[in-house]
């Protein structure tokens, strides 16, 4: 079926099923979508196109990365001029946007080896370690931060930390701090972390309500939201596997 279709429709065809695939791999929404891309050919694709890609085009951040990768270069050539504290954290947050954690560690490292009057770099430092999987180190900057602000962005540094404190063996404090943070948290990051945390204590029954919850929520976000949330509901239908 895929052929035929694919042989009516040309050049034009065999185009519209390989960018519908390879944004299909690259992004990953409902599995639904690649039936539909394989079974009905062009116009499937065509139908992929236009519902999952077409409106990330009118995403504000759809092509920030063009405008990132401009600004990396530029604070790159100050920093041979001026490698001050604020370089240093300007590149670490570009860096972090590009999900480059050793790269934006080494930068906020730099920066607080300078100054360290301020709670940012050490917050910015520890999401790259989360990152890194080096939670004893993220553990330490993130402690620091939540003693002097609790609620330092919206609760997500606290969040970090009850994971943080998890994943180095900390498990009560782990349990009492999420549960103290999801009392007014919604963030979805910290909400899929408890649930992962519940399902590693053998808490099955809890981690199953609040995955549900969580993939319940989705419904009601806006489009691009679901797209920035991308990444944390694979990890999601993962933990529901697995569940």
């Amino acid at each position: 079926m895929i052929f035929s279709r694919f042989y009516s429709w040309g050049i034009l065809g065999f185009a519209l099923i390989a960018m519908a695939v390879v944004h299909y791999i690259r992004r990953r929404p409902s599995g639904y979508w690649i039936y539909l891309i394989l079974f009905l050919g062009p116009p499937g694709a065509a139908l992929y196109l236009a519902v999952e890609a077409l409106p990330e085009l009118f995403d504000p951040g759809a092509f920030r990365f063009l405008d990132r990768n401009r600004r990396i270069r530029e604070v790159e050539n100050d920093l041979r001029q001026n490698p001050s504290a604020g370089n240093y954290e300007e590149l670490g947050l570009l860096r972090l946007d590009k999900h480059d954690w050793a790269g934006a560690k080494i930068c906020f490292d730099n920066a607080l080896r300078q100054r360290t009057d301020s709670l940012d770099p050490f917050y910015r430092r520890a999401i790259a370690e989360v990152g890194l999987n080096d939670f004893a180190a993220a553990q330490k900057d993130l402690e620091r931060v939540v003693t002097a602000d609790a609620n330092y962005d919206f609760q997500r540094a606290a969040g970090l930390l009850a994971y943080a404190d998890w994943k180095t063996g900390s498990v009560d404090r782990a349990a009492k701090l999420f549960e103290q943070v999801l009392r007014t948290s919604t963030l979805t990051e910290t909400q899929l972390h408890y649930a992962q945390f519940l399902a590693d204590q053998g808490r099955r029954d809890e981690a199953r309500e609040l995955a549900a919850r969580i993939r319940d929520k989705r419904r009601g976000m806006p489009g691009f939201q679901r797209r920035r949330e991308r990444k944390l509901y694979w990890q999601l239908a993962a933990l529901q596997r697995k569940l």
